[in-house]
Parts: structure tokens; sequence; C-alpha cells
């Protein structure tokens, strides 16, 4: 088996910033989305989403925006519940799904199934009613906490609120596939509308469970921003896990349709991406000595991006 990629790609010299490559490219695309595929921006203005903020809001670093469902965080409102689930929880999160209440017993329990499949160890909701909150889980939250949910959460009559409780990135990965599978459910994903987002700020480095310890985030050779002074300053594990690159992905609809950075073309800052991983001048060169003597030749400041043609 085998699979074919075509990809339109776009490199600038003498560019130190990726928004200068996000300005250039904007009028293409809303071009091709208008006048070619004849399809209606959500907004002609196009949002820049930093990585962590997609992640928290929507559980996705490639969000769909036609519709809403944001990852509401009510972590510091359950901080004293005496719901057990809730108060051994690191993070505790809710989506309002407009609607909710007509879901049957059924289809909540698909959605509760999917929930465990994504490592969740259940589906707490609460449904609003003209009779007010019903759920199995409302007599153990004060009116106090109920009131913070709805309020947080927009929660009107007929809609219903989903939780998710556990670690942040659990809650986050569970709710945002939940949210997309509700968005499907109720039709939500007017395929005549076109929402466009960047996302930025990817994290330069991430912790691996797996082996227990930090690694590249997605792609060593972005430039990270704050430049050789950032990563000289990173000392501790948190620090460097706080290091950013300068590199964004275009997002339509849910789908990542491209993805660019500023490069790097400072041989001292390559030494360096990798020493912060143990890694010595010995192996860089090795491994990747072509790049490294065009950077010494004088290679410029130089930023690009590459979109899928499909």
């Amino acid at each position: 088996l085998y699979g074919e990629f075509y990809q339109l790609d776009c490199e600038m010299s003498f560019v130190d910033d990726g928004e200068t490559v996000r300005k250039e490219m904007e009028p293409l695309i809303k071009g091709l989305v208008k006048d070619f595929a004849g399809k209606k921006l959500l907004s002609e203005d196009i949002p820049r989403i930093p990585y962590q903020e997609s992640m928290e809001k929507y559980g996705v670093d490639k969000p769909d925006l036609r519709y809403g469902m944001e990852l509401i965080d009510l972590t510091e409102d359950m901080k004293n519940t005496e719901f057990s689930v809730f108060a051994k929880a690191k993070c505790v999160k809710a989506i309002c799904v407009k609607g909710g209440a007509d879901l049957t017993r059924s289809q909540i329990d698909n959605f509760t199934d999917k929930a465990r499949k994504l490592g969740a160890g259940g589906l707490a909701y609460i449904t609003y009613t003209k009779e007010g909150a019903k759920s199995p889980i409302a007599k153990f939250l004060s009116e106090k906490e109920l009131e913070a949910i709805k309020k947080k959460t927009g929660a009107k009559e007929g809609d219903t609120v989903f939780f998710g409780a556990d670690k942040r990135e659990k809650v986050n990965k569970v709710l945002g596939q939940l949210r997309i599978a509700f968005a499907d459910h109720f039709g939500l994903k007017d395929p005549n509308v076109v929402a466009l987002c960047w996302i930025v700020d990817f994290p330069f480095y991430e912790w691996d469970e797996g082996s227990d310890k930090l690694d590249f985030g997605h792609n060593p050779f972005s430039m990270p921003k704050g430049g050789l002074e950032t990563l000289k300053a990173a000392k501790t594990k948190e620090e460097k896990l706080a290091i950013v690159a300068d590199q964004f992905d275009m997002v339509m609809n849910g789908y990542e349709i491209c993805s660019g950075a500023v490069r790097n073309h400072n041989p001292e800052i390559m030494y360096k991406v990798f020493g912060i991983l143990g890694y010595d001048k010995k192996y860089v060169e090795e491994r990747f000595g072509g790049m490294l003597n065009a950077f010494k030749f004088g290679a410029p400041p130089h930023a690009g991006c590459a979109y899928g043609i499909d």
C-alpha cells in the first residue's frame, strides 16, 4: 500500500516571524474559499489561537469553530465538593450541549461508551428541565456548586451539561472528542461554512511519559521564540516545557490544512536545542552536518509553510 500527497510550499527569505507568512497567505486561502469553492467564511478575521488555549477550550489542536460547546473549567468551583469523583480529580471541566435534554438513555450510553474508550471512568451529566436540574449526581452537589455549573456553562432549560474529571490532559482529550461527537449527532457542521483559524505557539518540547524524559514536541528545526537567550535561561523541566516554537498550523473546519514555521538558521541554536535533550555537538554534526554547514556559510532568516493541495 502507498499513498500520494501533494503540497504547495512557500519559503520566504529575510523573514524572522511567523505572522509575516500568515498575512501573506491569507488572501489566497480566503479567495479559494469564496471565489473558487463558493463557500461562506465564518469570519473574515482569522483568529490566532495559542496551542495551549486551543487544548484547554476545545480539547484538540485543530478545533472546528463552526460550533461552540467550549470546555468550561470548573476545577476551582468543585474544590470543596462532597462528590468524591470531582473531589479526587485534578481537573473538572464541562461542556453544555444545547438541546441535550432530547438525548435518549441509549444515546447517552453510547456517548458514555465513547468516553470510556478514551480513558474516562464514566460520563456524569446534568439535564435541565422545567422541574430543574435532573441528574444521578445532583444530590451530591451543593446549591452553590449547582448554581456555578449553570452560570459558567450558560445552561438553559432543554440543555444537558456533561462532565470530565481526571488529569487535565485526559479531561481535555475526552471532552474534546465528545464535543466533536455531539456536533456530528446534532448536525452542527454546516458544509457551506468555512471556519479558519491559525494555531500558534506550539510547545518546542514535550514530556514523553513512556520514556519519562523530555523530547521534541514537533519540529526540532523550527525557531524557538526568544532564540538562544530563552534556551539558555531554561534550567528546570517546567521552564523547558514552557518554551514555544514560532510554529503554526492553519485549521479549517477541524482539519489541519497547513503547517509552517520560522526555520532555524543559527548553528548555535541548533546545538542548544539538541543539547537540552542531552545530545552533544558530535551527534548533531554527524546527523545534520549538511544543514549545519549551510547555516555556517550564512543562511538568512527564513520562514515558510506548506498547504495540502487536497
